[in-house]
């Protein structure tokens, strides 16, 4: 078992393929494999994984088949902080004697695990050097699948691989500040989930003062639902105090405008960079 700090940024197309530019200009990053993975997760019938906030699944690289569990673990300061456990398998199918020694022992009846959705894409990889650290950056361009319906998947993810947590957080921004992005919470197993009709996040007006963390995550499920996000109706002092803390009221005020007026996040973050710049610095303050 191991712990992985990551960040994940969701783009348009365009936007991907300007941050592999800016990426391919950068004298402290060079170009690692690029790869093809088929990814199937696994749940019962009734999302029990799904409502365990853990994922299951068998990704299939060259020939190679890996069995992955992940717990949704923390997120902290601008990274998702999570377990995860990893085998090397001898064919496509899952073994569930691997799954004894994790939490999903005693959660839930193994038998009734199946496929729910699948996450299939293209990543390249590129290597970043960053203050006495390397820091993966992998590059995803494909869809996901559950049953007939399909959507696409455009990531950038930056994980630690040594080195300092802030540096996670100060390679991100850098990108941010030249490309638009956006810091998403709703993992791709998730959106899986989502387009599986087994998770089913909800805008709803909330009265009380919202973390960094929850305004992040209402934000998220706004750019899932494609749907506005009822700013006017929640209590954002929070936010707001760590936006001044963080240096970028100004930037705040912005893009809480935006949002008040009705504006679509996902519109939002993919024509100007103000979306992403704003998430990463409100999360590298901490949870406010």
């Amino acid at each position: 078992m191991a712990t992985e700090l990551e960040i994940k940024l969701s783009v348009s197309e365009h936007a991907q393929e300007q941050a592999v530019q800016w990426l391919a200009g950068r004298t402290d990053v060079h170009s690692g494999k690029t790869m093809d993975l088929v990814n199937r997760y696994f749940d019962t019938p009734d999302g029990v994984l799904n409502r365990s906030k853990a994922a299951l699944r068998i990704r299939k690289a060259g020939d190679a088949f890996i069995q992955t569990l992940k717990t949704r673990g923390e997120f902290v300061n601008g990274a998702h902080a999570r377990e995860e456990w990893e085998w090397l398998l001898d064919g496509p199918d899952l073994d569930l004697d691997l799954l004894a020694n994790t939490p999903l022992h005693h959660a839930l009846d193994l038998s009734e695990l199946g496929v729910v959705f699948e996450t299939n894409f293209q990543r390249r990889i590129f290597w970043l050097q960053q203050d006495a650290g390397m820091i993966e950056v992998a590059v995803d361009s494909g869809f996901i699948l559950a049953g007939d319906e399909r959507m696409p998947l455009h990531e950038i993810e930056f994980e630690l691989k040594s080195g300092s947590p802030e540096s996670l957080v100060n390679a991100a921004l850098a990108l941010a500040d030249e490309v638009p992005v956006f810091l998403n919470l709703v993992s791709k197993a998730e959106q899986g989930y989502w387009l599986a009709g087994l998770y089913h996040p909800r805008l709803e007006g909330e009265h009380e003062r919202l973390s960094v963390t929850e305004y992040l995550k209402a934000l998220g499920h706004g750019w899932l639902l494609d749907k506005p996000v009822p700013t006017q109706m929640l209590d954002l002092s929070r936010v707001a105090g760590a936006a001044e803390a963080a240096g970028c009221s100004e930037l705040w005020r912005q893009v809480n405008d935006e949002l008040s007026r009705g504006v679509l996040v996902r519109e939002f973050a993919e024509r100007a960079t103000l979306m992403g710049r704003l998430q990463l610095q409100l999360a590298a303050v901490g949870q406010g």
